[in-house]
């Protein structure tokens, strides 16, 4: 890994943070897994050395604000855009054709403000849908797997979004299903940089040596990555010595044969990890969470890091409305990367938008065109309860805003979630559920 320049981060971008938290310095994937960060290093660092650099952001930047203001200045193809996706709705997708064609003469490149860069994916994303090759781009080799990480790595040292999803779950599966043999069964992985953290907390807390298995559910391409995964998670058990045992279930047999696919042992405390991924690619939520149910979890957790609490019920309306409610996430998202930035950091908020913000994109566009049902209506549909998450849940979140020190970012709770905001929009939700 080092041999593919995975340590070289002299290009790294500068940051808004404490000069002495560097997060995307301490939080190192894979090559190195005892340098991921930690709690207790956030813990440590996060009141040392006040200096704080602020943005300018209104506090109540709405999407219409946004609109409203850049028509003014020559950003009517949000219009433009929004009539587009007004097409899909009315079935004239020839129109929706010829719009779009034109919109690929006025947004060239993702340049300019947030509002128009996130135009610029959706408009991609739209043309995507049309031509019905609306698929998430895949990695197919280890170098796109290590520009990923490197990428991912910038990402958790530019924004606290990345480390808010991590942590608060790790804390929600320690609160509710921490033993001395755990399982974690994960349908969003990824790369499983999240789980060095989790392993860590476990091996300073276990009284005795723990077993935990992960159980993966993935698509069929997730070859490459899935063996990255476990060599690199296999790797860091010896060095804290814990044993972990890693499965990948193919997303495939899963859908077939559901739970069955997974191997469960007498007297394990299981998590189960969703995230609205697994929701886009399964056909029937309502029978996929009857079968979470059956196999009694200790805790269920969902990580909503799209917007799907607005942008699912808006789409349950219109297709079109879907599209704009996800236009606004992406769009702040955008402007809180930028505001995270300083000088010397626009290439990498350039990497983060093209891996890490661009497939998410073509996704919310492909779920809104699905009609996905607003996933808290689903959860208690299935007979599922939220559970009160813990005093140090919140206080990991305060810790996590105190060492990034931006100004746009608060934590609150919602309806028994723990949210992260930019300003009024929602970035990231976790909540935890009982079955």
């Amino acid at each position: 890994m080092k041999d593919l320049g995975l340590h070289d981060d002299s290009g790294a971008p500068v940051l808004k943070t404490n000069e002495n938290n560097n997060t995307c310095e301490d939080f190192t994937p894979f090559d190195h897994a005892l340098e991921f960060t930690t709690l207790s290093d956030m813990y440590s660092n996060s009141t040392q050395n006040q200096n704080l650099a602020y943005n300018n952001y209104p506090a109540n930047a709405t999407l219409d604000h946004l609109i409203h203001d850049f028509n003014h200045n020559g950003f009517d193809f949000i219009e433009d855009l929004i009539r587009a996706a007004d097409c899909f709705d009315t079935k004239q997708l020839h129109v929706a054709q010829v719009i779009l064609e034109r919109l690929n003469q006025r947004l060239r490149s993702p340049a300019g403000k947030p509002l128009q860069r996130a135009a610029f994916y959706f408009k991609e994303a739209l043309e995507s849908l049309l031509s019905g090759s609306n698929r998430t781009p895949r990695l197919s080799s280890l170098v796109e797997i290590v520009h990923s990480i490197r990428t991912f790595k910038a990402f958790s040292g530019i924004s606290p979004i990345p480390m808010f999803s991590i942590f608060t779950t790790n804390q929600i599966v320690l609160d509710h299903a921490a033993s001395s043999f755990m399982h974690v069964i994960d349908f969003d992985i990824g790369l499983g940089i999240q789980y060095a953290s989790l392993m860590k907390e476990i091996a300073e807390k276990a009284a005795e040596s723990p077993v935990l298995r992960i159980t993966a559910v993935v698509p069929e391409e997730f070859a490459v990555e899935s063996t990255l995964v476990r060599d690199n998670l296999a790797q860091f058990a010896l060095e804290l010595r814990i044993r972990v045992h890693v499965e990948f279930v193919p997303l495939r047999t899963f859908e077939t044969i559901s739970f069955k696919a997974v191997k469960l042992v007498d007297g394990e405390k299981t998590a189960v990890l969703l995230s609205p991924a697994i929701f886009r690619h399964l056909g029937n939520t309502a029978a996929f969470l009857a079968d979470v149910r059956r196999i009694s979890p200790g805790v269920v957790v969902f990580v909503d890091g799209e917007g799907w609490a607005e942008s699912a019920t808006a789409a349950v309306a219109s297709f079109r409305r879907g599209v704009v409610s996800s236009l606004e996430y992406y769009s702040m998202m955008l402007e809180s990367l930028d505001a995270s930035t300083v000088v010397g950091g626009g290439e990498w908020v350039r990497r983060i938008e093209m891996l890490q913000v661009r497939p998410r994109i073509l996704a919310a566009v492909e779920s809104a065109w699905r009609r996905m049902p607003p996933w808290r209506e689903a959860f208690y549909g299935a007979g599922m309860r939220p559970v009160q998450l813990s005093q140090f849940a919140d206080f990991q979140a305060e810790c996590l805003l105190a060492k990034s020190q931006i100004r746009g970012f608060h934590v609150a709770k919602r309806q028994n979630e723990l949210v992260l905001f930019w300003h009024d929009r929602a970035m990231v939700a976790t909540s935890a559920w009982r079955c």
